[in-house]
């Protein structure tokens, strides 16, 4: 049977999938990296500030570089952008272990191609990001069903890439955990380029722009993005919370339970073991909400997930609990933590019109991540100060108040509403029209 574009029924499916292959290839090159890399620098110079100062010097260029870079994705199209800086990161993660063989690899060195890896990171994981809404609407997907398995995909590269990495630093050694971060990214590169239709993301906007001469500038671009955000309160309040999480969250996998796993002598397996259980759990509770999500109550499912997978993690670690109890808390958490990406996916297309998705997503990304960077070097020197346990236990800490105390504020009951005032839309509207 063909279908109204002219090609048969299963075709259509293509672009989603080859944008959730390129995510999947590409962000278990990252999991992997974030497990080799760490330990790589924290075996080599047993200094846990070094090993922040690391992360530091990825994450600061990925925030400033994607904030930046909305406007022109939404003009260069994300497409193209994906697929040049996937390569750009090959090239950089593969110079790792090149020039650690030839006794080249200074420290200097490994943080201005931590530094590149990170800037070309950012814009690539925002044009991926922006994709979905069009990759669905190609492969004739429901929008909370697309974010879901986009989600999940992220938990399966969350699952497979710190199993992987744990196993082949245990194995291998770190430098080989790099080199395959570098052939993912190589292979994302060629997805995208080969298996996604072309202008995929970005024709509505082409349409809106058909003489370049009008078309607006960088900043006005960035400004349009700008004022939107500054008035949608739970757009900002979205991230500003997770902005606060993800700084504990960096601060936890690049120096807590590395520096937990050393201490501890259960090694670098350890980490793998603990990150595969969470990543497992997070993909099985990510295919849960891809399937039942449109009917459950989006706010209090949101802040349970965060109950559950926020504070434990610290705090097991500070109990010196049995590796059993461990994974079993690790597990449990990454099942609610399943749950978040695709509510906070479906909340973001549903409110970002479609030629404003690359600049605002740049600058909500950036703000929700802008703690990342700073996350290991504070980490790295709260342990130097104190210790590990009373950083885990004021990071656990800081975690619950965090979560609990931003959900009483009235902006996040917007969650429910406007899905309520979507589906009232759509019962209204004719079939195959879209509602208002």
């Amino acid at each position: 049977m063909t279908g109204a574009d002219g090609v048969s029924g299963k075709r259509p499916l293509r672009p989603l999938g080859g944008l959730l292959a390129a995510m999947a290839v590409s962000l278990t090159g990252t999991r992997v990296s974030a497990i080799a890399l760490p330990w790589f620098v924290l075996v080599t110079t047993g200094s846990a500030t070094r090993t922040g100062l690391v992360s530091f010097c990825e994450m600061a260029p990925y925030v400033l570089v994607k904030a930046l870079t909305g406007p022109l994705v939404d003009r260069a199209g994300p497409r193209v952008v994906s697929w040049s800086t996937d390569l750009a990161s090959a090239s950089a993660a593969a110079a790792i272990p090149l020039l650690h063989s030839w006794g080249r690899l200074t420290f200097p060195v490994l943080l201005a191609l931590v530094a590149l890896i990170g800037a070309a990171r950012g814009p690539g994981d925002l044009a991926k990001e922006i994709m979905v809404p069009a990759a669905a609407e190609r492969s004739r997907i429901p929008m909370e069903k697309a974010t879901g398995l986009a989600g999940a995909t992220a938990r399966l590269a969350s699952t497979l890439g710190p199993a992987a990495g744990g196993a082949l630093v245990a194995l291998l050694g770190p430098l080989t955990g790099l080199v395959l971060n570098a052939g993912c990214f190589a292979l994302g590169s060629a997805i995208t380029a080969l298996v996604l239709p072309r202008g995929v993301g970005h024709a509505a906007e082409q349409a809106r722009s058909a003489d370049a001469e009008t078309e607006p500038g960088y900043w006005r671009r960035f400004g349009e993005g700008f004022a939107f955000l500054r008035g949608e309160p739970l757009l900002l309040a979205i991230s500003v919370m997770v902005g606060i999480t993800n700084l504990l969250d960096a601060a936890f996998t690049t120096v807590l339970m590395p520096v937990w796993a050393k201490d501890s002598g259960n090694g670098a397996a350890a980490i793998g073991l603990n990150s595969g259980a969470h990543g497992g759990a997070a993909l099985l509770g990510s295919l849960v909400a891809a399937a039942i999500a449109h009917r459950m109550r989006r706010r209090l499912v949101f802040f349970t997930a965060f109950l559950i997978a926020g504070a434990p993690p610290f705090l097991i670690l500070a109990s010196h609990a049995p590796m059993w109890a461990i994974l079993a808390v690790f597990a449990t958490g990454g099942f609610g933590a399943g749950f978040l990406n695709p509510i906070l996916g479906a909340i973001s297309f549903e409110r970002i019109p479609r030629r404003l998705l690359g600049r605002v997503r740049a600058l909500g990304d950036s703000l929700a991540w802008a703690g990342i960077p700073l996350g290991g070097l504070i980490a790295g020197a709260a342990v130097a100060a104190c210790g590990l346990v009373p950083v885990l236990l004021a990071g656990g800490t800081a975690y619950f108040l965090t979560t609990n105390l931003t959900g009483l504020r009235p902006e996040w009951r917007e969650m429910d509403r406007l899905r309520e005032r979507a589906g009232h839309a759509s019962r209204e509207s004719p079939a195959g029209a879209p509602g208002r």
